[in-house]
């Protein structure tokens, strides 16, 4: 049977793990890696008698993500408490939210590999606590539940059905990582299941003048980009090809939870899908409905900062590469180095190679050392520095090779001005002409068969060029001017060609 066309229809729900240092509704701390079962109060555990409060923290951190993705913040939203039971539900139930979210509709834009930009529509973001793990430990034949990640606020995002690809359901938890990260809200470390994404697909297949609707699979507690990814894309095979095989079966199929397999690269089934009745919401009778004023929405407002794709598309207005854009923008710290070096006048393209050059290099190095992670901003190097060395750079003082040197040297501490580094180690450039033209004279009498391959040969004439471009910079110590001496060099040939 021959594969008929079809349109895949994504739409994710994400738990993002909020950075506050206590819990949604009570004070008993949160994070760390302290030993099982030690982050708990009576709250957490459910205990008769106890009360929740609000985190009021939790609710700012919520309300920044809403606004930096367009949400509508509501004016009065409530709690619900949602009923189920599971071993490490202390409670048999989770305080969440049901009819009246903390923020309502909204949109993203996302850049899609082609460079072109598409608007995913948020339907809505809410708040409720998370709650705790089951461990199975090797050896044991039992499950063992911690509950130090119980009660830990979570914002869980849901987004429209809008997209249309795996990578893209990849690109925006990239995208929603990286935002809530320059926000503060969360540290976003995938591994310790700051961000948990669940993706729901389903297919409309395009057959004998009918559109065939296959059933939503939501594939439960992904963490990490390439597992979204990979499980979108089997996941898409899988409803194709069983509606190719047994078209009956894949119609009739109810709305299914499933499992991601890593190792086998496959989803499973855990069960069907429940609706919201089946969770039996209700008001929670212990927490009063919260009002939002709209001045505290507007301080809240006044606290967001540029989020990652704007400064991307600035960047490149700068000059930059979407590459290298990217890659500044990666770390908030080092964005913000970079925008503060450029607002002392330095050069963009320049100080991005610092950045993205030695600076790396130096801190990767340092990464490995320590064996935890060393940013660039970590290094000790002032904008003022980057400002004055991508200067000397850009003005020719010294050599893009002997910028590295300096740096090194800078991070090193022994030196703070990069032009006192670049005199003690002679890396200052040499610009006069007549000193640059004898070097170029004395390369030139040294290597006539290079000279002869430039006159006589075309196809080795930009060869021929850079090997004597080479020799001058080798016989000048490296002291010479790359731009002088290839405009001397070209000169000379020409004229004896």
């Amino acid at each position: 049977m021959n594969q008929p066309e079809y349109k895949v229809l994504i739409g994710m729900e994400i738990h993002v793990q909020l950075a506050t240092a206590s819990k949604m509704f009570t004070g008993a701390p949160c994070g760390g890696t302290q030993d099982a079962n030690t982050q708990v109060d009576g709250v957490v555990l459910g205990l008769p008698g106890v009360l929740p409060v609000i985190n009021r923290r939790a609710v700012e951190m919520a309300m920044m993500v809403g606004l930096a993705l367009g949400c509508r913040i509501a004016s009065i939203t409530k709690w619900d408490r949602k009923s189920y039971y599971y071993p490490d539900l202390p409670k048999n139930y989770q305080i969440s939210q049901y009819d009246q979210p903390l923020c309502g509709a909204g949109a993203v834009d996302i850049t899609l590999p082609d460079g072109s930009i598409k608007t995913i529509r948020i339907r809505r973001a809410h708040l409720e606590e998370d709650a705790g793990k089951l461990l199975h430990e090797a050896g044991h034949a039992v499950s063992m539940v911690d509950l130090n990640r119980a009660g830990t606020p979570l914002l869980e995002i849901v987004t429209e059905p809008d997209f249309s690809s795996p990578d893209e359901a990849r690109i925006f938890g990239e995208e929603l990582r990286q935002i809530c990260r320059y926000l503060g809200v969360s540290q976003g470390i995938m591994q310790q299941g700051h961000m948990r994404f669940e993706p729901n697909i389903n297919l409309h297949i395009f057959q004998d003048g009918s559109v065939f609707k296959t059933a939503i699979s939501e594939i439960k507690n992904l963490n990490s980009f390439r597992s979204v990814e990979r499980a979108c894309t089997y996941e898409i095979r899988r409803q194709l090809s069983q509606f190719m095989t047994d078209r009956t079966a894949a119609l009739s199929e109810p709305k299914t939870t499933r499992g991601w397999d890593d190792d086998k690269g496959c989803t499973t089934l855990q069960r069907s899908k429940e609706d919201a009745h089946d969770y039996r919401y209700f008001p929670d009778p212990d927490l009063v409905p919260l009002r939002i004023a709209p001045e505290w929405i507007h301080t809240i407002q006044e606290t967001l900062i540029e989020l990652p794709m704007a400064r991307r598309l600035r960047y490149e207005k700068l000059g930059l590469s979407a590459k290298d854009a990217a890659a500044l923008v990666d770390e908030r710290s080092v964005s913000d180095l970079f925008d503060a070096a450029v607002m002392l006048h330095a050069s963009p393209r320049r100080t991005a190679n610092l950045l993205l050059g030695p600076a790396a290099k130096v801190a990767n190095q340092r990464t490995a050392e320590k064996g935890s992670p060393v940013l660039i901003s970590d290094l000790g190097i002032t904008p003022e520095q980057y400002t004055h060395l991508s200067g000397m750079m850009e003005d020719g003082t010294v050599s893009a090779s002997a910028a590295v040197t300096i740096f090194e040297t800078l991070c090193s501490g022994e030196e703070k001005d990069p032009l006192v580094i670049a005199q003690k180690a002679g890396l200052v450039q040499v610009r006069d002409t007549s000193t640059t033209q004898a070097w170029v004279n004395e390369a030139i009498g040294r290597n006539p068969q290079a000279v002869l391959d430039f006159k006589n040969n075309p196809k080795k004439r930009q060869a021929s060029l850079g090997f004597l471009r080479g020799a001058v910079m080798k016989l000048s110590q490296g002291k010479a001017d790359p731009k002088l001496v290839g405009e001397l060099l070209e000169s000379h040939l020409n004229s004896q060609s």
